[in-house]
């Protein structure tokens, strides 16, 4: 076997080691995401819950998301068919739009405190530091995320990722589209349970 082939695949193994620690971090967060949002149902049956509008630009940025992840799928075929500018211009749209959701996030967490919902202080109520939270952690990890797609990038420009070696933008894919479906079912989550 070539060496390029083995940079995607570790012999003897169904899948490449930086894949399965993927995984695992993937799972991890579906398990801290979890726990909040279940903390979220047990905190709001307790009483003193303040119910709130959720601002208008999460719907704005749950579309944003997902339309980053069609682009992003269209970097991951267009690396399979080596047409490299195809993946550059994937990647870039992506990152773009990755960085819109975080503004939009921001300007969600402005309407929230134009809404009175706080995340802490006198004026605050569990309800809205829940928000606050679930935003915020996902936000984080979108952050690395794009970090993720920023080195993908530099290794797309580098004529790094191409057909023989799709590890890197595999694994980003992958990322990309668990911190979509995040997003959308702790936006699902919310609508339905705020």
């Amino acid at each position: 076997m070539t060496p390029e082939i083995l940079a995607d695949k570790e012999t003897g193994l169904g899948w490449h080691p930086k894949r399965v620690l993927l995984i695992l971090l993937i799972f991890s967060i579906v398990m801290m995401f979890a726990a909040f949002t279940s903390g979220y149902i047990v905190r709001r049956d307790e009483g003193n819950w303040r119910e709130f509008d959720l601002p208008a630009s999460l719907l704005i940025n749950s579309i944003l998301i997902a339309l980053s992840s069609a682009s992003m799928q269209w970097a991951y075929f267009s690396a399979r068919k080596d047409e490299i500018s195809r993946v550059k211009t994937g990647l870039i749209i992506t990152l773009v739009l990755g960085l819109a959701f975080l503004v939009g996030q921001y300007h969600s967490f402005g309407d929230l405190v134009a809404g009175n919902t706080y995340f802490g202080g006198a004026d605050a109520n569990p309800s809205g530091s829940f928000v606050y939270v679930l935003m915020g952690v996902h936000a984080f990890h979108l952050v690395t995320g794009l970090i993720f797609l920023a080195v993908v990038l530099k290794r797309t420009l580098n004529y790094q990722v191409h057909s023989r070696a799709m590890l890197s933008i595999g694994n980003a894919t992958l990322y990309w589209h668990f911190l979509g479906g995040l997003w959308l079912y702790l936006y699902l989550f919310l609508l339905l349970n705020h």
